[in-house]
């Protein structure tokens, strides 16, 4: 009614109805602009409920470990984070395969070499753990560089991990997760080599770190957009780990778990429909009776569960398909 007696007089005062009728939508544009301001004021104090709610509900899962957790979660629609023991250093386990991806990609796309080139596989090479290649014959075998990479990430083959370790080589590694403003993530040795790890050198990174890694892959950040793509390519293939199995099969993850003895860990980007979010739950010092997996997934669902709620929520907090709502990255 304000904004037509507005109208009215602005009729009045003139015969220019085309400024009139600019003069409305003006109005009428600015009003729907304070009418959301408003919403988006009344709700989150909502929204703030619901955060705590989810913050509690993950402190009492990292509470009643039999161990150390640490989780940073990020909503990569809105910048809203979630952190528990983020800034705690853990032990990577095979996740720090994620930053050898990128550096691997890095080179190849400033012409180094090309992931197609091929590699022997020679029994000098060949070491235990999880993998396939251990069971190849000494020089029978080659193979390219992309697909190395596809079995480190996807069979966590430690063999693929450290031919391609040599291939791009630790201090380059390092180097672009400083490039990177990820000076909390470092590779200090290879796979399987219990020496090193007893002597302290360790692959480490914190889980606020980790998750900074993921949402830097989900914006195009590491490194570039094109190069980013590639990695999460391969981060996207289906793994049997704690984040995928806590998310419907429908749900596309980007992830990379990792375990040694006393540690388990996991990094993803979850790509919910509408409210994509990065996760990285990581643990160490797990006793007898923790089961990691099965923590890190229940710490999982419960982000899930808020994401997919979300994103589906009106500003009001009125669930409608997902078709209604405008879809964002």
């Amino acid at each position: 009614m304000i904004l037509n007696r507005v109208i009215r007089r602005a009729v009045q005062d003139g015969p220019d109805h085309k400024a009139a009728r600019s003069a409305k939508l003006a109005l009428f544009a600015l009003l729907c602009l304070l009418c959301a301001a408003d919403s988006a004021q009344a709700q989150e104090k909502n929204l703030d409920v619901l955060r705590r709610k989810l913050t509690v509900e993950i402190e009492k899962i990292a509470a009643g470990f039999d161990g150390v957790m640490g989780v940073a979660i990020k909503d990569l629609t809105t910048g809203e984070e979630i952190l528990i023991n983020d800034q705690l250093i853990f032990p990577t386990g095979s996740s720090i395969k994620i930053p050898v991806l990128i550096e691997l990609h890095k080179q190849a796309s400033t012409g180094k070499y090309k992931l197609t080139d091929l590699r022997r596989v020679e029994r000098k090479d060949q070491i235990g753990g999880s993998g396939v290649i251990l069971n190849f014959g000494d020089g029978t075998s080659q193979l390219s560089l992309r697909d190395l990479a596809v079995l480190m990430i996807v069979l966590s083959d430690n063999t693929a991990t450290n031919m391609l370790i040599d291939q791009t080589g630790m201090a380059n590694v390092n180097r672009t997760l400083d490039e990177m403003g990820l000076k909390d993530i470092r590779l200090r040795r290879k796979m399987i080599d219990t020496a090193a790890s007893a002597r302290g050198d360790e692959n480490i990174a914190t889980p606020q770190a980790a998750m900074q890694l993921m949402e830097k892959l989900h914006r195009g950040e590491a490194v570039s957009r094109s190069l980013s793509d590639d990695v999460l390519k391969i981060l996207k293939l289906r793994k049997n780990s704690p984040i995928p199995k806590a998310v419907p099969a429908t749900v596309a993850v980007a992830n990379k778990p990792g375990g040694i003895e006393g540690v388990a860990c996991d990094w993803a980007i979850v790509y919910v429909p509408n409210r994509p979010f990065a996760i990285s739950v990581m643990t160490n010092y797990n006793g007898e009776s923790a089961n990691a997996d099965e923590a890190i997934a229940k710490v999982a669902k419960l982000a899930y569960d808020y994401f997919a709620r979300l994103a589906r929520s009106t500003a009001y907090g009125a669930r409608v398909p997902l078709e209604f709502l405008k879809k964002q990255d």
